[in-house]
């Protein structure tokens, strides 16, 4: 189970869109618990955007709702400028960990989100995956660490890669991984996801909407 971390005010919302999706599926907090590997009170406290969950418990959550990841981010403008005094605040998991989307929502050739990680921040302590080609990572101030798991078959041993300000590293998003930022003052970090982080747009938001 992960660890949750309280809500800030000006985050943005997901716990209605989530509840909205579970109820629509007919599943009791405690089925979706159950399927998710956490506990029925921390589902509730995500539905009421009481909690922030780490990356990989709320990827779980999602898959077992049919809820795309990417489409977590349809409320964020839709423009093709990004003004900097007015940068987007999206949800995606993690502790400690304010995040922005620098692309277009309708953008799905790549997807761009600048990170700001406090110190002990990060994704959490749980490793996840994304069904995407590549990511890149570029450290723009700080330092961050990327661990990945060593895959069953042997195909990759476990890594532990130290990244500091200025380093850029590519990798494929279906290695188990996690981040974490341990220096003093955190960290600043650009993420470029390829292709954009799956949406089912329109066919999903209707859904979700009646």
């Amino acid at each position: 189970m992960s660890v949750a971390t309280s809500v800030e005010n000006d985050a943005p919302r997901i716990g209605a869109r989530l509840k909205e999706a579970r109820q629509k599926k007919r599943l009791t907090l405690d089925a979706l618990a159950d399927t998710c590997g956490v506990t029925k009170g921390y589902l509730s406290k995500l539905e009421r955007d009481q909690v922030n969950a780490s990356v990989a418990s709320l990827v779980r959550v999602c898959a077992a709702l049919d809820v795309p990841v990417g489409s977590l981010f349809d409320d964020a403008p839709a423009g093709e400028v990004v003004r900097a005094q007015s940068l987007p605040r999206i949800v995606f998991g993690g502790e400690a960990m304010t995040e922005y989307l620098l692309t277009p929502v309708g953008e799905r050739r790549v997807q761009v989100l600048l990170g700001d990680i406090e110190e002990g921040g990060g994704s959490g302590a749980e490793s996840y995956t994304l069904p995407l080609d590549v990511t890149f990572v570029h450290v723009l101030s700080g330092e961050i660490r990327v661990t990945f798991e060593a895959e069953p078959d042997g195909t990759f041993g476990g890594d532990d890669l130290v990244l500091g300000a200025g380093d850029a590293f590519t990798f494929s998003p279906r290695r188990p991984h996690s981040f974490r930022s341990d220096s003093v003052g955190g960290a600043r970090v650009l993420w470029v996801l390829a292709p954009a982080l799956p949406e089912e747009l329109h066919n999903r938001k209707q859904e979700l909407s009646r």
